[in-house]
Protein backbone atom coordinates (compact mmCIF):
# COMPACT_ATOMS: atom_id res chain seq x y z
CA UNK A 1 0.00 0.00 0.00
CA UNK A 2 2.88 2.38 0.69
CA UNK A 3 4.04 2.04 -2.89
CA UNK A 4 0.61 3.00 -4.15
CA UNK A 5 0.47 6.00 -1.82
CA UNK A 6 3.92 7.13 -2.91
CA UNK A 7 2.93 6.80 -6.56
CA UNK A 8 -0.30 8.70 -5.95
CA UNK A 9 1.54 11.46 -4.06
CA UNK A 10 4.13 11.70 -6.83
CA UNK A 11 1.33 12.05 -9.39
CA UNK A 12 -0.32 14.74 -7.30
CA UNK A 13 2.93 16.65 -6.95
CA UNK A 14 3.57 16.40 -10.69
CA UNK A 15 0.06 17.67 -11.46
CA UNK A 16 0.46 20.57 -9.06
CA UNK A 17 3.83 21.48 -10.53
CA UNK A 18 2.39 21.41 -14.04
CA UNK A 19 -0.51 23.62 -12.95
CA UNK A 20 1.86 26.13 -11.31
CA UNK A 21 4.05 26.17 -14.41
CA UNK A 22 1.00 26.73 -16.61
CA UNK A 23 -0.16 29.61 -14.39
CA UNK A 24 3.30 31.18 -14.49
CA UNK A 25 3.36 30.92 -18.30
CA UNK A 26 -0.07 32.55 -18.48
CA UNK A 27 1.09 35.39 -16.25
CA UNK A 28 4.25 35.87 -18.32
CA UNK A 29 2.19 35.89 -21.51
CA UNK A 30 -0.20 38.47 -20.04
CA UNK A 31 2.74 40.65 -18.97
CA UNK A 32 4.25 40.41 -22.46
CA UNK A 33 0.96 41.41 -24.08
CA UNK A 34 0.59 44.31 -21.67
CA UNK A 35 4.11 45.52 -22.45
CA UNK A 36 3.44 45.21 -26.17
CA UNK A 37 0.22 47.22 -25.84
CA UNK A 38 2.04 49.91 -23.86
CA UNK A 39 4.78 50.13 -26.48
CA UNK A 40 2.25 50.40 -29.29
CA UNK A 41 0.41 53.18 -27.47
CA UNK A 42 3.68 54.98 -26.82
CA UNK A 43 4.68 54.60 -30.45
CA UNK A 44 1.34 55.97 -31.59
CA UNK A 45 1.70 58.97 -29.27
CA UNK A 46 5.21 59.66 -30.58
CA UNK A 47 3.93 59.41 -34.15
CA UNK A 48 1.14 61.88 -33.40
CA UNK A 49 3.54 64.32 -31.70
CA UNK A 50 5.95 64.12 -34.63
CA UNK A 51 3.11 64.72 -37.07
CA UNK A 52 1.98 67.70 -35.00
CA UNK A 53 5.50 69.12 -35.00
CA UNK A 54 5.79 68.63 -38.76
CA UNK A 55 2.43 70.32 -39.31
CA UNK A 56 3.52 73.22 -37.08
CA UNK A 57 6.70 73.68 -39.12
CA UNK A 58 4.73 73.58 -42.37
CA UNK A 59 2.30 76.16 -41.04
CA UNK A 60 5.15 78.41 -39.91
CA UNK A 61 6.90 78.16 -43.26
CA UNK A 62 3.66 78.80 -45.17
CA UNK A 63 2.79 81.83 -43.05
CA UNK A 64 6.23 83.37 -43.71
CA UNK A 65 5.70 83.32 -47.49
Amino acid sequence: MDSQNASYNAGQAKGQAQEKASNMMDKASDAAHSAQDSMQQGGQQMKEKAQGAADGIKNTLNSNN
